[in-house]
């Protein structure tokens, strides 16, 4: 057995302190650096497009001029598409995780399947698109309906839900799932009694990422065919819509300054929406924590 110097040790302590210094330091200024950019981006925003903000921009529907131009219809669309999303991701994400988990004997073909689901989480959202072009609007005939673009959007989160609930399912204490059988439960009551329940958390935070992102994207929806500009609601999954960042994405194409502003209050109006989101997932999460 090496016997430790402390001599040695003695004069190296100093510069591991040094060095650790220097990396807090570092690591400092790189969280002050996205805080400031973010700050400035907000500030931006916030001053460009507060003084069109009112109640007329969230009733009015778009408009070739910008004192007439609102987010009505983007905004209803928005909502729809999340509302299709955020179950079908969900439920096949988790329910992937838990086959992954809990049911599938590891070998070579699920190893094959692991790491394709981890590599799909990289790829870029532009090649969701043209799947959900191939698949959902022309081989199933859908158009760029709701139901279409719902399908796209959660291709491109479902890799992300799956990676994180396999994550969260993981961390599960074994001893909980013992107890569970001692008690003589099943292995599908434990699943829905206990495993699930305690995992609930960190799925929650999965999603969160992805749906955060699935609002904001806009390269599959303008491969998937929706349009920019529309002045009615959609009524089912079946309807033509837009979102809120296609509509954006339009106002800031345009030559006219004053679009510039309709434009930064189109992402306050996205922020608002992305945060009442999130918040709601974040009680949930924060409620099952403190359960187990």
């Amino acid at each position: 057995m090496k016997l430790i110097n402390k001599e040695s040790v003695g004069r190296r302590m100093p510069v591991r302190i040094l060095i650790n210094t220097i990396f807090k330091g570092l690591f400092f200024l790189a969280t002050l650096f996205g805080l400031f950019v973010l700050a400035i981006l907000l500030y931006r925003i916030f001053t460009q497009g507060i003084g069109y903000l009112n109640i007329d921009f969230l009733q009015n529907f778009a408009s070739r001029r910008p004192e007439e131009a609102g987010v009505k219809a983007a905004l209803i669309g928005s909502i729809w598409l999340m509302a299709t999303v955020a179950p079908i991701s969900l439920l096949l994400g988790v329910g992937t995780a838990i086959y992954m988990e809990e049911y599938a004997v590891k070998n070579r073909f699920t190893n094959f399947i692991q790491v394709n689901i981890s590599n799909l989480a990289g790829v870029p959202s532009i090649v969701f698109g043209l799947l959900g072009l191939t698949i959902f609007v022309r081989a199933l005939a859908l158009g760029s309906s709701v139901l279409a673009a719902g399908l796209t959007m959660s291709l491109l989160v479902l890799p992300v839900i799956i990676v994180a609930s396999q994550e969260a399912v993981r961390a599960v204490p074994k001893e909980l799932r013992e107890a569970s059988y001692g008690m003589g439960a099943t292995k599908w009551q434990t699943i829905i009694k206990v495993v699930l329940p305690a995992a609930i958390p960190g799925i929650l935070t999965g999603g969160i990422l992805a749906l955060s992102r699935a609002i904001g994207e806009t390269a599959p929806l303008i491969v998937v065919g929706i349009p920019v500009f529309i002045a009615f609601l959609p009524r089912t999954v079946f309807d033509t819509f837009s979102v809120l960042p296609m509509q954006i994405y339009n106002w800031t194409s345009r030559p006219q300054e004053e679009f510039q502003s309709v434009a930064a209050a189109g992402i306050i109006v996205l922020l608002v929406l992305l945060i009442f989101m999130n918040s709601i997932a974040v009680l949930i999460r924060n409620k099952f924590q403190k359960r187990y």
